[in-house]
């Protein structure tokens, strides 16, 4: 659960849309353990891709 949380304050924090690249470096994760993540955050309607490539939390 602790990468769940690192990820979703890492979109929390994020002052613009990123790419899954950005959130591998900024939190320091496996990009296969972002990518799962951020598949789960997708679901529970709490990121959203506002252009193709890029995420951000839902406002």
């Amino acid at each position: 659960m602790e990468n769940y949380d690192a990820v979703l304050k890492f979109f929390q924090e994020a002052t613009e849309p990123v790419r899954a690249s950005a959130v591998v470096e900024g939190t320091g994760l496996d990009k296969k353990e972002v990518d799962k993540v951020m598949n789960k955050l997708k679901k529970e309607g709490k990121i959203v891709s506002p252009k193709r490539c890029y995420w951000e939390i839902k406002k």
